[in-house]
């Protein structure tokens, strides 16, 4: 045992024995993958026969063998175990074991009789699909307009049924699919699709259904917006709601909700919610007395804390290295950073300790020189802009923002930019690229270039943020968050290959994960049909992965977000990043689209108190706080709505970036995932100190399983969804149970003993203390007492007790039972008298060998042989081998279990897997 072993909750097993096939399987019997937890089931010549005298345990426990073509079964153990490589498995603890949409419980017939008393109808079924209602009608006349029947049953049903029970999608059908029995052919019914609803186009009405199109018009970069037009349909997302949620506040002030965004059939419906809403409940922003000390934001508090505990840190380092080749104009780009710093008072910010608070120092705008470099002899270029991206901040000296420009040759250059994250965050990356693209075309081509003057700049953030907290918004958001994460906070524990280290290393590494076209086409199209985002798809797929992995119901991610809220963030460079935990909670019946609504609203109540810092959060849940690891939670997602998969391009520059080989993990696990150009792009980084590429290799490979899984089928049950390929499922299911062995399988117990009998008599067979018989010796005895155990009736699957102590008598009493046919349930004589009886009864023994020291702790109504009685009471009895009677399939023994989990249970076991275990242990 090493240090390792017992730093580690499991312990293993080991590897199957010959001619015994073990399997890790889920709940529907499908093998997990390797380092994933599952139910142990045990199967071929090792397997008992079942629970004595309990048919309806024997089945519930000892089912078909889905892997077995001669109709074998497999034991059930109750445990959970995981494989760890190469077919080794190790032991993780016990197992303990009208239609509900957005968490109302719906009559569908309601719905039903409601649409078939319109006159419109002819037929119709409503069926819940994915976590929506669906209704398929046949109208009454065949050519009726299919846009202008739907709004009619929505008007219908909205105004006399709850906004709930009005379904999502109206399909329209020349007829209802029978099977040939003439009943509904469900199978047979076409899967909803939200983006054909709306087809045609419908101007808005009123001033401020007109006022909000022009806003999501705006925001969305669309030509026109109509009143049945869909928000999410149109190219929206999360952070685009975002920034229409804040821009109605500024323009219209009006207070909504992301909720009220993402629930809103349309338009039309948006509006009406928008004539409902409230004023303005935040504070405006006001700016902030420069002449006063400027305080932190709650973020910046956090990272100025860090900071201290270890300044030569490198993990909130925000790096970037771009190749530009072609005539570089030096002086153009000097202009530009110059003009950016002078524009964003963060990018010229320093922090320092003022007594027991920590404020930000604005300095006065100044010039950059950028000095031109070349690579030091005997350094390589990635070495180089290695070395510049870990060379660690001064938060109390700055500069914050450092810019480097390599030369490599005439023509060539290599700009490194490094941030820290105190200043900046990756939704301000985009802002910044933007306006230095066009300071420097202006600047390059001889033009001013006047940046849009900031009415805000960040430090006036940080007092809104705190004014706004401290007025009771923080009390508000921490009683959501309270209530959604509860009061036990778990460890995410996912099979890793190495024990998590005492102190949290940020050492890591990354995995690019590639996604085919067509299946991202597919992940969009299930997006629709659902109502959710691309980014709930994808957290919901990486909970479910993480679920399946760790086995474990309560899974919580890290997700950062934007928190950009009010529209003066807009165009603003700064840490406005907050992070979040998002919680999916896993049941055996869960199916991948209930999920999704789970994760859906989950996702938007976190948007609607998305401002709590996370600081906070963390203090006031009070987490068993590790080194280790991480508060809260263990993993993070990272999903980016928009995002450029081509460099912007420089006059008479070609832009590369550069590809950084520094991973530094923060988490354990990060999925990021970014898309652009309508393709999908993805990649895991992750701790070294935990994971081996190939662990996460196989990950990647699961995650991708189990996208196609879904994008299949998003109505199966979350533990149906198929996560293994062809090649791991025949590496775990056939060749790490590729056990056959030879054995005498045809042979009982007693005639290989016999036959060694044969080979060597006069060898000890058997030493107890001083005493000892020879293989002759223990045979004659034994044989006689079975003799005796025949007249009393002994015979194949006859059970017989046997209650000694360690002597000789105990070895020849376990072996006269088999060899007269019989099967031995084995009673320790230390055993209480209680458990003692219970056993006796429950086994049915109607014979019992024992001694008569142990007379009195034993039921008196079983015939007892005690092997201590005075005198040769067999003497009478034959020392020659008894007949045969058993067959390699008859029972040997029946033992019985601790009881832990309730009575004990005595499973029996046959000559077959007796001999097979003890010729392995040859």
């Amino acid at each position: 045992i090493t240090e390792a072993d017992t730093r580690n909750p499991a312990s293993p097993i080991g590897e199957a024995i010959p001619d015994l096939s073990w399997y890790v399987l889920d709940a529907d019997f499908n093998p997990v993958a390797q380092g994933c937890s599952g139910e142990l089931h045990i199967g071929h010549a090792g397997l008992a026969r079942g629970y004595h005298n309990r048919a309806a345990l024997t089945a519930e426990r000892f089912v078909p063998d889905p892997f077995s073509s001669d109709g074998g079964r497999l034991y059930r153990t109750g445990d959970l175990a995981r494989y760890r490589a190469a077919g080794v498995i190790e032991y993780a603890g016990r197992i303990d074991h009208q239609v509900k949409i957005r968490g109302f419980r719906i009559e569908l017939g309601e719905i039903e009789a409601r649409l078939q008393a319109h006159p419109t109808v002819r037929e119709v079924i409503v069926l819940a699909v994915d976590g929506q209602l669906a209704a398929y009608l046949v109208p009454a006349e065949p050519d009726q307009d299919q846009q202008s029947l739907r709004e009619t049953l929505k008007t219908e049903l909205r105004a006399h049924l709850p906004d709930y029970m009005v379904p999502t999608h109206f399909i329209v059908l020349d007829k209802m699919p029978l099977t040939a029995n003439g009943k509904l052919d469900r199978k047979a019914l076409p899967a909803p699709d939200a983006s054909q609803l709306q087809a045609t186009y419908i101007a808005p009405q009123g001033d401020l259904e007109q006022q909000l199109a022009a806003i999501w018009a705006d925001v969305l970069k669309v030509e026109q917006v109509g009143r049945s037009d869909n928000f999410f349909e149109l190219g929206g997302h999360s952070l685009l709601a975002t920034q229409v949620i804040s821009r109605i506040r500024q323009q219209l002030d009006v207070e909504l909700s992301l909720r009220d965004l993402f629930e809103a059939r349309d338009l039309a419906a948006f509006a009406q919610a928008a004539g409902n809403g409230q004023g303005n409940a935040a504070p405006r922003f006001i700016k902030a007395d420069r002449s006063q000390p400027l305080g932190l934001s709650y973020a910046q508090q956090r990272q100025w804390f860090l900071w201290q505990l270890d300044p030569e840190s490198t993990a909130y380092t925000i790096p970037a290295a771009l190749r530009l080749s072609g005539s570089l104009d030096i002086a153009a780009l000097e202009h530009s950073f110059s003009a950016l710093i002078a524009c964003h008072e963060t990018l010229r910010t320093t922090f320092r300790q003022q007594g027991e608070q920590a404020v930000q120092i604005i300095h006065a705008p100044r010039a950059l020189t950028l000095m031109v470099e070349s690579v030091p002899a005997g350094q390589t270029l990635e070495a180089c802009v290695q070395q510049e991206m870990q060379r660690p901040f001064d938060l109390e000296k700055g500069p914050l923002l450092r810019v480097r420009l390599l030369n490599l040759v005439a023509d060539e250059h290599v700009l490194i930019l490094t941030q820290h994250h105190i200043v900046s965050d990756g939704w301000s990356m985009p802002i910044m690229v933007d306006e230095l693209v066009r300071l420097y075309e202006g600047y390059s081509q001889g033009r001013e270039v006047v940046l849009t003057a900031l009415d805000m700049q960040y430090a006036d953030y940080a007092l809104w943020q705190r004014n706004w907290m401290d007025a009771g918004e923080q009390a508000r958001q921490l009683d959501y968050w309270k209530q959604q994460l509860g009061e036990q906070q778990p460890i995410l524990e996912l099979p890793a290959d190495h024990p998590r280290p005492v102190v949290q290393s940020h050492a890591g590494a990354r995995l690019a994960v590639e996604l085919a076209p067509a299946l991202i086409d597919d992940l969009k199209q299930v997006a629709r049909q659902q109502g959710v985002t691309l980014f709930m798809l994808l957290l919901a797929s990486f909970q479910t992965l993480l679920h399946r992995h760790s086995g474990q119901p309560d899974i919580r991610v890290g997700v950062p977000i934007a928190n950009r809220t009010r529209a003066e963030t807009e165009g603003l460079i700064g840490f406005f990043v907050n992070t979040q935990v998002l919680r999916a909670e896993f049941d055996l019946h869960t199916t991948f689209s209930e999920l999704l609504q789970q994760v859906k609203q989950a996702a938007l109540q976190a948007q609607a108190h998305q401002e709590l810092p996370f600081e906070q959060l963390v203090e006031a849940l009070q987490p068993q706080r590790s080194l280790s690891h991480s508060p809260l939670f263990q993993v993070m997602f990272n999903h980016q709505s928009q995002v450029s998969a081509e460099v912007r391009a420089l006059p008479g520059l070609q832009v590369e970036a550069l590809i950084s080989e520094s991973y530094p993990a923060q988490f354990d696990l990060t999925l990021n995932t970014a898309e652009h150009d309508g393709g999908l792009s993805a990649g895991l980084t992750y701790a070294t100190a935990l994971f081996e590429r190939s662990t996460i290799e196989r990950m990647a490979g699961h995650w991708l399983a189990l996208l196609q899984g879904i994008c299949a089928n998003a109505g199966q049950r979350i533990a149906e969804v198929p996560m293994l390929d062809a090649a791991e499922q025949q590496q775990i299911v056939r060749d790490w149970n590729a056990t056959a062995a030879d054995f005498p399988g045809e042979h009982c117990l007693h005639s290989l003993i016999e036959a060694q009998v044969l080979a060597t008599p006069d060898a000890p067979a058997l030493i107890f203390a001083a005493e000892q018989l020879s293989y002759a010796q223990l045979n004659a005895r034994a044989n006689q007492l079975a003799h005796r155990l025949r007249e009393a009736g002994v015979g194949p699957d006859v059970l017989v007790g046997i209650c000694v102590e360690r002597s000789l008598e105990l070895v020849i009493g376990l072996l006269a039972i088999i060899k007269a046919g019989g099967a031995y349930v084995p009673l320790d004589p230390d055993y209480p008298e209680d458990r003692l009886a219970y056993m006796m009864q429950d086994s049915g023994v109607g014979l019992l060998l024992t001694q008569s020291a142990l007379l009195q702790r034993l039921p008196v109504q079983v015939q007892s042989l005690c092997l201590d009685q005075e005198g040769d009471w067999l003497a009478g009895y034959s020392t020659a081998n008894p007949e045969n009677l058993s067959h390699p399939l008859n029972l040997a023994y029946v033992i019985y279990t601790s009881g832990s989990t309730g009575k004990p249970k005595g499973a029996g076991n046959s000559h077959r897997a007796l001999v097979n275990r003890l010729h392995w242990m040859q």
